[in-house]
């Protein structure tokens, strides 16, 4: 089933990117230099949730995740 599958692709790609984006924290708060693993390991998880937000057609999720991948995005070419 055609649904089905865009279902589980969804429920899979929400719960890889919640795991980036708590590992992407993981590093920011560690000691050492890990912003550059911070930067990009969020932008992956945002850009998941972007996805799902799309599909989900909620538009508070897509305007908050279009303006943290463009503020992630400046960060890693201004740092990496």
């Amino acid at each position: 089933n055609l649904m089905h599958n865009d279902s589980k692709f969804i429920w899979t790609l929400k719960w890889i990117s919640a795991i980036l984006i708590l590992v992407g924290i993981a590093f920011r708060s560690a000691e050492g230099d890990y912003k550059s693993y911070d930067l990009i390991i969020t932008f992956f998880g945002v850009l998941g949730w972007s996805v799902v937000s799309i599909v989900w057609k909620d538009r508070a999720m897509i305007t908050i995740n279009a303006v943290s991948i463009f503020v992630l995005g400046v960060g890693i070419l201004n740092n990496v």
